[in-house]
C-alpha cells in the first residue's frame, strides 16, 4: 500500500471518529437538554395517577401536563437511577419546572394534594367576604360556614383577637385582622384554624414593625382597632406604596377637624360586587359604615390591610392635605390639596386627562 494511500486511510479514519464524536456530543447535549426542567409556568398542575399506573404510564402523563419534556428520556432515566417501582398512586399537584429529581421524589414520598396541602393566596384588600369565596373555591367548602364562624368561634388564641371591640354594628368582628398572605393548609383544616392563622400571621407581621408603634396609638389616643381600620381605608383608596402616607394624613386631618371622610370604598363596602360608579343614591345608604352620611370612623375595617398600608395608618405623612382626587391619566396616582378651591382646580385638572 502506497503512503498516499495509508494517509487517506488515516484521513478518512479521523473523519469518521469526529463525525462520530460529534454526532454522541450532539446526542449527549440532546439528552441532557431533555432531561432539564420543562419550561417554567405560573400555577400549578394536577397530575392524577391511579393505582396500579406503571411508570411509562406516568411519564406520558407527566409530559401531557408539561412537566417533563420527554416521556421516552424519563422512563429511561428512571431505568438509571433504579427508579419508577415505589411510585405511589394518587393525585399530585406539581409545579411546570421542577427538576426531573424533584418530581421522582414527590413520586416516592407520595406527596399527594391531601399531603402537600393547599395553597390559598389572600389578596392585600380583600373583604372576609372575598376570603371566603376564595377558601370555598379551592376546598370545596361552603363559604357560609366560614363566615359564620368567624362571627361565633370564641377560642381563637391570636393577640390581635383580643383587640377587637365588642360591637354589634360591626359587619364581622374579624374583617380586617385576616393578614394577606400565602397559606397552605390540609384538605381537612378546620375553618377556626384557618381563621386563627390568618390572625396569627397578623400578629408575626406586627411584631417586626418598630418597638413604639404602640407608643405612637397611645399618643394619639388610638386605639388598635381604629388603626386596623385607617390602615384598611388606605388600602381600599390607594394602589401606590409612596401615597399610603399622604392618604393617612387626609384622614387624619379631617378626622381632627370634624369633617367627614366621604370615601367612597366605605360605601361600596355595603354591596355584595363593588360597583364601577357610585350614584348620588348609593351615598345615602343609611349604614354606620358609610362615610358620607356618618362622621368619623366606620366601626370597624372594610378590608384586609396591607402591612404598607397599617405602616402608613402608624405612622403617616405630616402635610396639611385635605382631599384627593384620582389624576385619571392611567397611572393610578391622585393629585392631593389643602383647600377646597384647590381640590377643584384638581378635579377640573383630572377631567382633562380622561
Amino acid at each position: 500500500m502506497s503512503a498516499a494511500m495509508k494517509s487517506a486511510g488515516k484521513r478518512v479514519l479521523w473523519t469518521v471518529i469526529i463525525i462520530g464524536l460529534a454526532a454522541v456530543l450532539s446526542l449527549g447535549q440532546y439528552v441532557r437538554h431533555m432531561l432539564t426542567p420543562a419550561p417554567a409556568k405560573e400555577g400549578a398542575v394536577r397530575v392524577d395517577i391511579p393505582p396500579g399506573t406503571g411508570s411509562v404510564q406516568i411519564a406520558a402523563k407527566l409530559e401531557n401536563a408539561g412537566l417533563i419534556r420527554s416521556a421516552s428520556l424519563f422512563t429511561y432515566y428512571l431505568k438509571y437511577k433504579g427508579e419508577g417501582a415505589k411510585f405511589q398512586a394518587g393525585e399530585y399537584e406539581m409545579v411546570p419546572g421542577m427538576t426531573i429529581d424533584a418530581i421522582i421524589d414527590t413520586l416516592n414520598k407520595g406527596l399527594t394534594i391531601k399531603e402537600q396541602g393547599i395553597k390559598l393566596t389572600v389578596p392585600e384588600g380583600y373583604t372576609i367576604k372575598q376570603i371566603a369565596d376564595k377558601i370555598g373555591q379551592q376546598f370545596g367548602t361552603d363559604p357560609e360556614v366560614l363566615l359564620k364562624t368567624a362571627q361565633e368561634y370564641k377560642g381563637f388564641s391570636a393577640k390581635v383577637y383580643a383587640a377587637i371591640p365588642d360591637n354589634p354594628q360591626l359587619s364581622n368582628r374579624l374583617e380586617g385582622y385576616l393578614f394577606p398572605e400565602t397559606y397552605e393548609w390540609k384538605k381537612e383544616i378546620e375553618p377556626q384554624d384557618m381563621l386563627d392563622q390568618m390572625m396569627l400571621e397578623l400578629d408575626k407581621k406586627l411584631s417586626g414593625l418598630p418597638a413604639d408603634w404602640e407608643r405612637k396609638l397611645a399618643e394619639r389616643g388610638q386605639s388598635f382597632h381604629q388603626m386596623m381600620t385607617v390602615a384598611s381605608l388606605i388600602e381600599r383608596e390607594v394602589v401606590l406604596d409612596e401615597e399610603r402616607p399622604l392618604v393617612g394624613s387626609v384622614i387624619y386631618n379631617r378626622l381632627q377637624k370634624g369633617m367627614p371622610l366621604q370615601i367612597d370604598a366605605t360605601v361600596q363596602y355595603l354591596f355584595d360586587k363593588p360597583k364601577e360608579r357610585l350614584y348620588e343614591k348609593d351615598l345615602q345608604i343609611e349604614s354606620p359604615y358609610n362615610t358620607y352620611l356618618h362622621a368619623g370612623l366606620p366601626p370597624g375595617p372594610i378590608a384586609s390591610p396591607s402591612l404598607s398600608s397599617i405602616k402608613a395608618a402608624i405612622e403617616p405623612a405630616d402635610t396639611k392635605y385635605l382631599f384627593y382626587v384620582t389624576k385619571k391619566d392611567g397611572g393610578k396616582g391622585h393629585l392631593f390639596a389643602e383647600t377646597y378651591e384647590q381640590h377643584q382646580q384638581n378635579i377640573a385638572a383630572s377631567k382633562k386627562n380622561q
